[in-house]
């Protein structure tokens, strides 16, 4: 076992090395100027588009808000809560810095990804709409280049159909169960059957009542958490300025080690937000672009546009909020009783538990709604790969597949899984980002022609 780790390692120095990184700053960058900085532009227009309810018109499946709601479910999730928090621990403050970077430019990608989900979907024989990397690099690509976009399409679906277990069930239900254990000593396998049942109801409903039950669970948890996070903020007022002047002092200057925090990185912060910042707001994946292809639209710019706030929403506010709450509280320099420093969930819990009574509960309870309702949107995810490669009549198998492992992997050790699921996620993210520079052309042609016709030129 111990072999076979070292081996996943060494791939995942390449899956997220330089190179990995490289090209998701490259893409991401590329499209913000091709779209002339329109995500950071319109991220008010893309508020009202969500909330205007005359939007969710046009064919598709779910509405505009539910898909969004969808693809935040499997994104808000154990990397805003402990994702954060190791990447302070490792990185230090200055980590948070290039978290907010990525994201800025991620808004670009995440918005392309959607427009090419929405403009290259297909209706399954079940009267179904599907869409996502697979079909965009099978339909899109593949109209000037066959064989790439038909072998892209395959090794995503491939990929995704697979890293859907790690990073949507066996990391999620395993964080929950530890979670739930040590704060309220609800055992493990109970929590394993528990999630099990429910994911199994919501599941067999399909997109419909994935994105029904997230379109509720998702904005009342990051309406408690934030609030939360909120009041501990206002407490901690006066240690706002000095928190945020750490980020940036520190995205450039390698922190002094300081009691808890064993080590900074400076810029080398960038390495870790790879693969544990993949679970934050997933541009890149492509990955959030399969809800997406679902929305009821009449234009595939506009589904775009709630798209791109997925980013803000996950990574600007929520993450931030995190972030906040741990440098304010002064808990990134705290010690465990072991001596060594905090990390992780705990360390978000003791920045929430610092500040106000019972903070270590809420931080438990969001953090397992939020694994919850990633397993239902990487669910969705994984078996439309699946769908893509064995059809839909097969789905029932995968679903059936889905439910035992979440039952399994709340009573074992995850490590394992965990290191695979960065591998695949990396792999996930090479040919859709192969997929999303051969179609920017489309993407920046369709978002001009839009912004005309409503007489705001993109320009």
């Amino acid at each position: 076992m111990d072999r076979l780790n070292s081996i996943i390692d060494s791939i995942n120095a390449f899956a997220w090395g330089p190179p990995m990184l490289g090209i998701l700053g490259v893409t991401g960058l590329l499209l913000t100027l091709g779209l002339v900085f329109m995500p950071w532009r319109k991220v008010g227009y893309g508020f009202r588009l969500l909330f205007d309810k005359s939007q969710a018109v046009g064919e598709g499946e779910v509405k505009p808000f539910n898909a969004l709601m969808t693809a935040l479910s499997a994104t808000v999730g154990t990397g805003n809560i402990a994702g954060v928090a190791t990447a302070i621990a490792l990185g230090g403050p200055g980590a948070i810095f290039y978290m907010w970077l990525i994201a800025l430019f991620g808004m670009a990608t995440k918005y392309a990804e959607a427009v090419c989900a929405v403009t290259y979907r297909e209706v399954d024989s079940t009267g179904k709409y599907v869409g996502g990397p697979m079909y965009y690099l099978r339909n899109g690509v593949g109209e000037f280049a066959p064989e790439l976009g038909k072998w892209l399409g395959i090794m995503f679906a491939v990929f995704g159909a697979i890293a859907a277990f790690g990073i949507g069930n066996a990391v999620q239900v395993n964080s929950m169960a530890a979670a739930l254990i040590d704060s309220f000593g609800v055992p493990k396998w109970v929590t394993g059957v528990v999630v099990a049942a429910l994911v199994g109801i919501v599941v067999i409903g399909g997109i419909r009542r994935i994105g029904d039950v997230a379109g509720k669970l998702v904005p009342a948890m990051i309406v408690l958490y934030l609030g939360a996070a909120l009041l501990i903020l206002a407490i901690n007022v006066t240690a706002i300025p000095d928190a945020i002047g750490l980020i940036f002092t520190h995205a450039f200057t390698p922190a002094a080690p300081t009691g808890g925090f064993a080590r900074a990185a400076g810029a080398g912060a960038l390495r870790f937000r790879g693969p544990r910042g993949g679970f934050s707001n997933e541009s890149g994946l492509g990955s959030a672009a399969i809800a997406h292809a679902a929305a009821q639209t009449t234009s595939p710019v506009r589904q775009g546009l709630i798209a791109m706030l997925g980013t803000f929403i996950d990574t600007i506010i929520v993450c931030t909020m995190t972030a906040l709450v741990i440098l304010t509280s002064g808990a990134w320099t705290m010690t465990g009783s072991d001596g060594s420093g905090l990390t992780g969930a705990v360390l978000t819990s003791t920045g929430f538990q610092t500040s106000i009574a019972g903070g270590q509960y809420i931080v438990t309870i969001a953090l397992a709604v939020f694994a919850f309702t990633t397993i239902l949107g990487w669910s969705y995810y994984g078996e439309r790969c699946w769908q893509y490669l064995f059809r839909e009549k097969s789905l029932f198998i995968y679903r059936g597949l889905w439910v035992v492992a979440a039952l399994a992997f709340a009573n074992v050790k995850v490590d394992l899984v965990w290191n695979l699921s960065d591998t695949l996620n990396g792999l996930m993210a090479i040919p859709n980002l192969i997929g999303l520079l051969l179609l920017a052309p489309m993407v920046f042609k369709v978002t001009r022609e839009y912004f005309d016709d409503i007489g705001k030129p993109l320009g």
